[in-house]
């Protein structure tokens, strides 16, 4: 199997893996990926890393749903930072990027300097919900592969998505192009084995994050300022940063105050790890 990835930024710059979330591709990542691997005068600019993840963009989406699964996930971003050389990084995830991240996090912490979290969960605790969601998963998953085109509106539509409207038509037309760009089968197969319904939820090792960690929201995202109140009283390491003006892809949404509150957190440990003689 092979991932697509983008890579821009100082090739010695401090490395940073960002992932995308559920019909998105790093191409959808943009506005956060180019600010932080432009830098500004008040910061340096980052090695910036961003696969598709599988079934997604320009990567492969083979059969095996094994490998759609947010552990085997979280092995291949590792494989990523293997092959381009970083030992460890820092890991900004949204979405279902988020929780391979929450899932790094909890079972390979010590290979990430730190970890934001935008818009993201540790899955779906409570059994009877868990198996409520695997069905509605389900049957989108056929949904998908029947029509694609169909559904990518249907899902843009979602209230989860509203604040984007405001960025306009243009905006709105590229990145219903680039939700069609991936295979149907690959999102139907993420869905199926890598959706919230089939997630083992992390909630229980949450303890075991002993990364740094950001959660970033949208201020105007009520149901995930809650998850993220909720995680932050799990993880050891971890703050709550909400973004003024934004919903659920604050990255997208507000990208300038997000891009900023991202780098400044990951400047603020690497100002950590400089004053313990952390190494790279």
């Amino acid at each position: 199997m092979e991932l697509a990835v983008q890579w821009t930024g100082p090739a010695d710059g401090v490395p940073v893996l960002v992932l995308h979330g559920f019909t998105g591709s790093a191409r959808a990542m943009a506005p956060l990926i180019e600010r932080l691997a432009e830098g500004d005068p008040s910061r340096p600019a980052l090695r910036v890393v961003a696969p598709d993840l599988v079934g997604h963009g320009d990567s492969d989406a083979p059969d095996d749903l094994d490998l759609y699964r947010v552990e085997a996930m979280a092995g291949q971003v590792l494989a990523v930072a293997d092959a381009l050389d970083c030992g460890t990084f820092h890991l900004v995830g949204y979405s279902m990027g988020g929780r391979v991240g929450l899932t790094l996090g909890c079972a390979a912490s010590p290979r990430l300097r730190s970890l934001t979290l935008i818009g993201a969960s540790a899955g779906i605790a409570d059994p009877a919900e868990r198996r409520l969601r695997a069905e509605a998963d389900e049957a989108r998953a056929r949904y998908v592969a029947a029509d694609l085109e169909v559904f990518v509106d249907e899902w843009m539509a979602d209230p989860l998505f509203a604040g984007q409207a405001a960025l306009g038509d243009a905006h709105l037309r590229a990145v219903r192009a680039q939700r069609l760009a991936s295979d149907p089968r690959g999102l139907a197969r993420s869905l199926l084995a890598g959706g919230t319904g089939a997630m083992e939820p992390l909630h229980e090792r949450l303890g075991d994050c002993d990364t740094p960690t950001r959660l970033l929201v949208g201020a105007h995202d009520a149901k995930f300022c809650a998850i993220a109140d909720q995680l932050a009283a799990g993880l050891p390491r971890s703050g709550v940063a909400r973004i003024a003006g934004a919903g659920h892809a604050a990255h997208i949404e507000q990208p300038d105050a997000a891009a900023a509150a991202v780098a400044d957190f990951i400047n603020g440990v690497e100002a950590g790890r400089a004053g313990e003689g952390g190494d790279s």
